[in-house]
């Protein structure tokens, strides 16, 4: 039988470690995930979030390992999306619990899961409830990263259940953040903020200062995946706001693919004339790189700059699949530019810019294009693109 983990006097995680899912609805999870789920011990036992659908028997293991299930009193779903709630509905019908609390966009978003009349009851921003010994109260957290988003704070036990939010996609059998490597979970952390959240910073921040304002300090946060924070709290938290933030950085991120070579070369003398002119580069080609991991390089940059060679009168597939990507998550204040090379139609890199244009970046000069193969002027000019591009990034640093 699985064991539960005691992360307080009165509380266990009952999730469950998923240690080989590599793709997340499109973002790579080379380190795999965890479900976490909550129990909470007292008079009226309550169960935070459920699991996965396929990790319920793990989750319900865990649960045995500490008391019946079936005497929890009421279970908190803070987060519909179906890796917390895909569980949910066979864990009602077993535990067959007194209360189930949502939000009202939660029971929405249930009832069009699962297709059942579900008997919720709906909770808001303020709303209270007694558990017997404590209290658990609950902030909206809207469009965090749904808009049925929300958290459950125990008062006396000092902790925040924040669902997605403060989480990563890690798989680790060490629940604590003090317990793992803090190189690891920076670059998970980063990541699954620019895959995930980075399109609602400006609600990340809005949110950040309600949080203060309410005065919540939890003494732990546990998120709904990654592991829990208990040594220093305060650490995602304020990673979260230097993210939301998205203040400029001397670096630039170019990203390319290649037919024959000749896109790379222009991409390499871009990447030169930045790095003399004394800003950071991240190389990333295409043929070799996930989507996600692009993201993550994106979230400290300043300038992105695309190349593409053109296929069937097309941009090339992967850098039109990136560029799609990273449209829907809407990275601000970004500088950049548009280079390739083509056989006999260049008009697809004018979409390139287009693109950008519509994602709002400040394109510092046309697109650089040539025909076949770079001669020495254009990888001469190339060089240049990446010296000005530096010179609009400092501009933006002053």
């Amino acid at each position: 039988m699985m064991q539960a983990v005691k992360i307080s006097e009165k509380v266990y995680w009952v999730g469950a470690i998923d240690w080989n899912i590599r793709d997340f609805h499109g973002y790579s999870t080379r380190r795999g995930t965890t479900y976490n789920a909550y129990l909470i011990l007292g008079e009226k036992p309550t169960l935070v979030d459920t699991v996965k659908k396929e990790f319920y028997g793990e989750m319900m293991q865990r649960i045995q390992s500490v008391m019946d299930p079936t005497k929890i009193h009421q279970i908190i779903s803070n987060h519909s999306e179906l890796d917390h709630s895909g569980a949910l509905a066979e864990t009602v019908a077993s535990i067959r619990p007194q209360e189930v609390y949502v939000s009202a966009m939660g029971l929405k978003n249930l009832t069009g899961h699962f297709h059942e009349n579900l008997k919720f009851k709906i909770v808001k921003t303020g709303d209270r409830i007694d558990i017997g010994g404590d209290t658990i109260s609950f902030v909206e957290a809207r469009m965090l990263h749904w808009p049925d988003s929300m958290f459950s704070y125990l008062e006396k036990e000092n902790i925040l259940f924040s669902n997605d939010v403060f989480g990563m996609h890690y798989a680790t059998n060490r629940l604590f953040d003090d317990e793992n490597d803090e190189h690891i979970w920076w670059t998970e952390a980063a990541k699954y903020y620019a895959n995930i959240v980075l399109p609602y910073s400006d609600i990340v921040l809005r949110f950040l200062q309600q949080i203060k304002q309410m005065g919540l300090s939890p003494r732990m946060i546990a998120p709904d995946h990654g592991f829990v924070w208990r040594k220093n709290p305060s650490q995602i938290v304020d990673l979260y706001g230097e993210w939301a933030a998205q203040k400029a950085a001397n670096k630039a991120l170019i990203v390319y693919d290649t037919m024959w070579g000749s896109t790379e070369k222009m991409a390499r003398q871009i990447a030169d004339g930045l790095s003399s002119a004394g800003t950071q580069v991240k190389l990333l080609s295409m043929h070799h790189t996930d989507r996600s991991e692009v993201a993550l390089e994106l979230l400290n940059s300043t300038a992105l700059l695309v190349g593409s060679p053109v296929l069937n009168s097309q941009i090339f597939p992967s850098l039109a699949d990136v560029l799609c990507y990273l449209k829907g998550l809407r990275k601000k204040n970004l500088i950049g530019a548009v280079f390739g090379s083509y056989g006999w139609n260049g008009a697809p890199l004018e979409d390139i810019y287009q693109t950008l244009e519509k994602m709002q970046v400040q394109l510092v000069a046309p697109v650089l294009k040539t025909a076949f193969v770079p001669d020495e002027e254009t990888l001469s000019k190339c060089r240049d693109l990446g010296v000005v591009t530096s010179q609009k990034i400092a501009e933006k640093l002053a």
